[in-house]
């Protein structure tokens, strides 16, 4: 079997490895097997292989893997959904204690419970949702 080929299948295995484990190293070492590939091809002899594979593949897990997990592991840049609700102001319809309550967050109703049990928080209050359980809010008095 052609010294080309090998590397290839290589390549291939190290990619679908990674899909699988998301680390990003055996993305960066399939690369640099796929390049040692083209430098097979071309007619390298096999020692001269191994050294383009070690220098790519140092080179891409040092310098690049470093800069793809930064992008990859980036937080969320906007929240959607409920998460979207957690810290925003609302206004209590009617009294919330830690059994229930109605408050209104940018427009909607919403059944709600105080964040801490002990509290009753009367109508016309501004308080902060604190988390989104389900359905319910969960909030806080604003001092």
């Amino acid at each position: 079997m052609d010294p080309w080929l090998i590397w290839l299948i290589i390549a291939a295995v190290l990619a679908a490895a990674e899909i699988f484990t998301l680390t990003t190293a055996l993305g960066m070492l399939s690369a640099a097997a796929l390049v040692t590939a083209g430098s097979a091809a071309v007619g390298l002899p096999l020692p001269f292989q191994f050294l383009v594979f070690a220098i790519i593949a140092t080179v891409t897990v040092l310098f690049v893997r470093p800069v793809a997990l930064r992008h990859v592991l980036q937080p969320q840049a906007e929240r959607f959904g409920v998460d979207a609700l957690v810290g925003k102001p609302a206004c209590v319809v009617s009294e919330v204690t830690g059994m229930g309550g109605r408050v209104r967050i940018d427009g909607e109703e919403w059944t709600a419970r105080a964040y801490d049990e002990t509290l009753v928080i009367p109508p016309g209050k501004t308080v902060d949702v604190m988390e989104i359980s389900g359905a319910t809010a969960l909030v806080y008095p604003r001092d």
